[in-house]
């Protein structure tokens, strides 16, 4: 699922951004299982795609996925700081790439700082998520690679903890943010990494809502 749940109950409802770049799919599942759970919770969601690099490198053998995976998540919008500037909590997803987020990832938090040096990301509530080959292959790192930008903006970094049962089933277990071992498989995510990264969507939604309440008083 590549496509955000949009839940217009509420005439205020807290907005969240789901931003992710994706090689193959697999970080694109997430984002969007993350994005549907934000707006089944009664958050107003925007799922966006960051943009790719001419220059784009892949896993050898998985060029095809890639071009697939394009063509799929084409009517996808592309993620701008106004999406930022919009949410009051946002979730980040990368590829692992040597224990780093992606290049596209990377170059897209670099566009931050007009927004991010005068404060227009702090108190935000932000977390992050992200799907790499092999266990213990770089899936913390990467993350935590992200928290240092979002400590930069002045966020609040929402990681998982180990807060829920859900995060304590064999295939989870990082309590930094939801993590997929994808074994350089296309759209191989695991079925209880899904419901990590849907308890890590209704926990910003949760937080960033009470923060929004803080701010309003």
């Amino acid at each position: 699922m590549e496509r955000a749940h949009v839940t217009e109950e509420f005439a205020a409802v807290t907005t969240i951004a789901v931003i992710y770049w994706s090689s193959t799919g697999n970080v694109a599942r997430l984002a969007g299982a993350a994005a549907d759970a934000a707006g089944k919770a009664g958050a107003e969601v925007r799922l966006r795609r960051i943009a790719d690099l001419p220059d784009d490198t892949y896993v050898p053998g998985t060029e095809e996925a890639a071009r697939e995976l394009r063509d799929r998540t084409a009517d996808v919008p592309v993620a701008t700081i106004d999406d930022l500037a919009w949410a009051d909590g946002i979730l980040i997803g990368t590829p692992v790439r040597f224990g780093l987020p992606a290049a596209p990832v990377l170059r897209f938090v670099d566009a931050t700082a007009p927004l991010s040096i005068p404060g227009g990301l702090a108190d935000k509530a932000v977390s992050a998520f992200t799907s790499g080959s092999a266990p213990h292959g770089g899936h913390e790192t990467a993350i935590l690679a992200l928290h240092n930008a979002f400590c930069h903006w002045g966020s609040l970094i929402l990681a998982t903890g180990s807060t829920d049962p859900v995060l304590f089933r064999p295939q989870n277990g990082n309590p930094y943010g939801a993590s997929a071992v994808s074994r350089n498989v296309p759209g191989q995510v695991h079925e209880e990494n899904i419901a990590a990264v849907e308890f890590q969507a209704r926990r910003v939604v949760r937080v960033a809502g009470l923060l929004g309440g803080l701010a309003d008083q």
